[in-house]
Formats: C-alpha cells, sequence, structure tokens
C-alpha cells in the first residue's frame, strides 16, 4: 500500500524521511517543489498535485502550518475529499482546529474514510531523529492497524481517546508550558528587582519542591483524586505566603498581574470556608466555573503513577 505525505516543511520533512526508512513506499507533496527534493532522492515518488496523491494511497499523513491550510488541503478544490477512495485514512500531524477537526472527521465518514488528529511534540530535532510523541485521538481500531506507521514517525505514540483529543491534548500542553513560563518571568523579575543574582536564584529554586518535581507531579495527591483533607500544607498557610510576596513585590515596584491573580482566588477561597483544607483547594473554584469535575479513581492513579515512574 502507497502511503502519502503532504506538508514537508521544517517537522514534516522529517517525519516523511522516517517513513521513508521505515521501508514504506511513500508518495509526497509540498507547494515548495524544492522541499520534497532529499525525499525524491530516497527513493519517494512526488505528486504533482493534491488529487494526483490522494488518488494513489491508502492512507495520508498531513503535515501543515495550521488550520487554513488544512483546510485547503482536505476541502480545497482537487483537494483530499474530492478524490480520495473509500476506506482512506488520514492522520493530521498538525497542530489544529478542535472544530475542524471534527468536521473533517465527521466528512470523511460519510464517504466511508478516516479521519484521525495526530498532533506531535518533540520539535524539528524530534522529527528528524523520530524522537517524537503522536497524541492520536480517533477510530482506535484504525490506529492500531497503522501502529507500525505511527512508530516509524515517532517513539511515542499514544491513543488519547475519541476524534480531537489528540487536538486536545496538544493545545492544552502548549498552553500550559507558556503560562508556566510567563510565571517564571513574573516571580524571576520580582527577585532580581529585590537584589538577587538571576544564576544563582535559579540553581536556589532547583534544590526546593518546585525545582525537584513536575508541576503535573503536584497534582497527584489532591487535585487528581479530588480530594483536599486532611491538608499536606492549609490554605491558610498558603495564602500568608502568597499574601507576603506579594506584598514584597508592591514594595519593590513590580507588576505581578499572575501572582495577585492567584491571591485573589486564595482569598476567595478562604471566605468560602477553605482555609482548613489543603492550599490546593483554591483549584476547586476554576473547576467550579468551567462546570467540570476532577477525581480520578485512586487506583487507576496509582497505576497510572507507576507506569509514568516506570518511563
Amino acid at each position: 500500500m502507497k502511503i502519502g505525505f503532504i506538508g514537508l516543511g521544517t517537522m514534516g520533512q522529517g517525519m516523511a524521511l522516517n517513513l521513508l526508512r521505515s521501508g514504506a513506499d511513500l508518495v509526497v507533496f509540498d507547494k515548495n517543489t524544492g522541499a520534497a527534493k532529499p525525499l525524491i532522492e530516497g527513493g519517494a515518488d512526488c505528486a504533482a498535485d493534491i488529487g494526483e496523491l490522494t488518488r494513489q494511497v491508502g492512507v495520508i499523513f498531513t503535515s501543515l502550518p495550521g488550520p487554513v491550510q488544512f483546510e485547503e488541503v482536505v476541502l480545497g478544490p482537487n483537494g483530499i475529499l474530492d478524490n480520495m477512495p473509500q476506506g482512506l485514512v488520514l492522520f493530521d500531524l498538525s497542530t489544529n482546529s478542535l472544530s475542524l477537526v471534527r468536521r473533517i472527521h465527521d466528512e470523511f465518514g460519510r464517504k466511508g474514510a478516516s479521519m484521525l488528529d495526530a498532533p506531535v511534540s518533540g520539535g524539528p530535532a524530534g522529527a528528524a531523529s523520530g524522537e517524537l510523541v503522536l497524541w492520536v485521538g480517533g477510530d482506535k481500531g484504525v490506529y492500531d492497524r497503522h501502529l507500525d506507521l505511527l512508530q516509524a514517525i515517532g517513539n511515542t505514540p499514544r491513543y488519547v481517546g475519541s476524534i480531537g483529543s489528540g487536538t486536545v491534548t496538544k493545545l492544552t500542553h502548549n498552553l500550559l508550558g507558556y503560562m508556566i513560563l510567563l510565571s517564571l518571568a513574573e516571580t524571576f523579575s520580582m527577585a532580581v528587582k529585590a537584589g538577587m543574582d538571576v544564576l544563582e536564584l535559579w540553581e536556589s529554586l532547583r534544590l526546593g519542591l518546585v525545582g525537584k518535581r513536575s508541576p503535573l507531579d503536584m497534582l497527584t495527591n489532591q487535585f487528581l483524586p479530588g480530594k483536599y483533607e486532611p491538608p499536606a500544607f492549609a490554605l491558610k498557610l498558603a495564602h500568608k505566603d502568597v499574601t507576603l510576596a506579594t506584598s514584597m513585590a508592591r514594595e519593590l515596584g513590580v507588576p505581578m498581574r499572575l501572582a495577585n491573580l492567584t491571591l485573589e482566588e486564595m482569598t476567595e477561597a478562604l471566605t468560602r470556608g477553605f482555609g482548613e483544607q489543603d492550599s490546593r483547594s483554591y483549584l476547586k473554584l476554576q473547576l467550579e466555573r468551567a462546570g467540570v469535575e476532577v477525581a480520578v479513581d485512586p487506583e487507576l492513579l496509582r497505576e497510572a503513577v507507576k507506569a509514568v515512574q516506570k518511563g
């Protein structure tokens, strides 16, 4: 069976080359014809357009800059949807829009084809080396049948749920990373303004709890199981610490938007009577606003933690 690959940019070229090295019978396409040169030299065929590629293959991978390009490639004139045979499988490796992913999945279903969202994480270096995680959402049976192809692209494919789950995971991952970075910039700016050497600060913070553990690990004892009693450290004490830190920032003249918002959340939680609960109990306010509940079964959580620790 021939495999198609559309989008040979910074990420796509490396992933397509790894597919080719795995022995895939590959047909490629990119608007920039020069991007296909390494693939052609490696033995891949290059299609003249998307329609020609689609008519030749049983599986297509797309790696595109974003939703606009993905919609054009799939739904545009002479695109994938206009040319696909019944039974075609599309894995979209792009960082995409949830609503568009679901819409195209439904369009494929009406034509007897399958679409799965499979965004990746690992950057250009990971795309070249194959050290990527792929978060895949869609039909589990289709995922299982094509696992060998996914493993050729990245060494850590993971099925995460129904269609769109890959996109939700990727967008959550990226947003979380940038939010954490902003909080670090805010807190570092306060400490440097107070006279700390920035390298000494960084080295010292790595010795504390925040430096030793991933922020995700900090969710396992209270947030994920939804259990805030008995407290490991009471909210009223954490509120005191954050009050002192934000007061120091005001004395230094450092704006602290995220810190002040955190203090507001903690203060509201205190007025709700959470003071004797765990310091993380203020996180319940966001869950209430979103209308969701987080309460993972303790046994399932223990198994997940063990699996992560084993690597």
